[in-house]
């Protein structure tokens, strides 16, 4: 079968390996159906993450059930089903509590790469959701998104507790931020501010219900939304790059007694002690738990109340993944749909 494989930095390529196969009695074996890049792919394809070996890429995915294990029992092939980008047994203490992101049993769907024809997912019962009815190709992008942006999107803006009364700015305007957006705004927030430099993606985030577009960065970026706002800063904020930049900034955006949701994948953040114990504000973010959004989101997809799918401006056949790439490494796409 047909898989991307990251070989180094910007070697990006499409082989022919081995179709996967049940390895433990909770795994089940699906036909991918939609896949796509994810701004996270980006971090080792610019070479700010190590590769220690040629990798199988790919953590977003929708697909039709073919093979089960002996141990699962609430699937059946033929399902068309949607799963987080981390497997969990959905019964754990921590998956109980709603974060099934860090259950302890958990396997990273990274680690087994979804940009592929097939595709083994562990604990399948726990991390697999089933698709009611057979979904338009517009419904089917967005379940695509439900698998990661969306539901890290929407965690985003839960953990920053936007809501009613609240303004909400968001820095980063990457598919997750985009759609961070589309969640306070659903969460009924009163104000949404945008941190975003680039006219298309900025279009699709009043789209989406900002109500303000921010274009300035660091402290200008701060200083601006503390203008917006009275002085005040904003209720909710929700970092979505994971940058040094980014992070300071969505803390010093935030009014004392705010809350900020971070998912931005963090590289080389560090927080001073000092700076953080004056701002006040509460911090939760870290690999979001799609599974718990999961059965909500895929309603609102098939009752046809929200289309997050529209953050792919760009769709290629698989054979073509080292152009998608380039184009999200080059900031021509936003995000990447690889049809099968």
């Amino acid at each position: 079968m047909r898989a991307v494989v990251m070989h180094a930095p910007g070697d990006v390529r499409v082989e022919e390996v081995e179709p996967p196969t049940i390895v433990e009695p909770t795994d089940a074996i699906i036909r991918v159906t939609a896949t796509c890049i994810c701004g996270s792919d980006l971090w080792p394809y610019r070479g700010l993450e190590r590769l220690r070996r040629p990798m199988r890429m790919g953590h977003e995915y929708v697909g039709i059930v073919e093979e089960l294990g002996a141990e699962v029992r609430d699937l059946r092939v033929g399902d068309l089903v949607v799963g987080s980008f981390v497997a969990s047994d959905n019964t754990c203490e921590i998956c109980r509590a709603g974060f099934q992101s860090r259950c302890a049993h958990q396997v990273m769907m990274g680690s087994i790469g979804t940009q592929s024809d097939r595709a083994r997912i562990p604990l399948a019962d726990g991390t697999l959701v089933k698709v009611p009815g057979d979904p338009t190709p517009e419904q089917l992008r967005s379940l695509l998104a439900a698998s990661d942006v969306l539901g890290t999107g929407w965690f985003a803006a839960v953990a920053a507790q936007a809501g009613p009364g609240r303004t909400v700015a968001v820095v980063g305007d990457g598919a997750v931020g985009l759609l961070a957006i589309l969640a306070a705004e659903r969460l009924g927030a009163e104000r949404i501010i945008a941190m975003s430099r680039h006219p298309d993606r900025q279009a699709l985030a009043r789209r989406f219900g900002a109500t303000d577009i921010v274009e300035e960065r660091g402290d200008e970026g701060v200083a601006r939304i503390r203008e917006l706002t009275g002085g005040y800063g904003a209720h909710s904020t929700v970092e979505a790059v994971g940058t040094q930049e980014s992070m300071l900034q969505a803390i010093g955006a935030t009014r004392p007694g705010g809350h900020v949701g971070f998912v931005g994948v963090s590289h080389g953040v560090e927080l001073d002690g000092h700076d953080l114990f004056f701002a006040t504000v509460s911090l939760l973010g870290g690999p979001a738990p799609v599974r718990r959004f999961l059965p909500e989101l895929i309603d609102l997809i098939m009752t046809d109340r929200i289309d997050p799918g529209v953050v792919f401006d760009l769709a290629l056949p698989i054979e073509q993944a080292a152009e998608g790439y380039r184009a999200m490494d080059e900031r021509r796409a936003t995000k990447v749909l690889l049809t099968l």
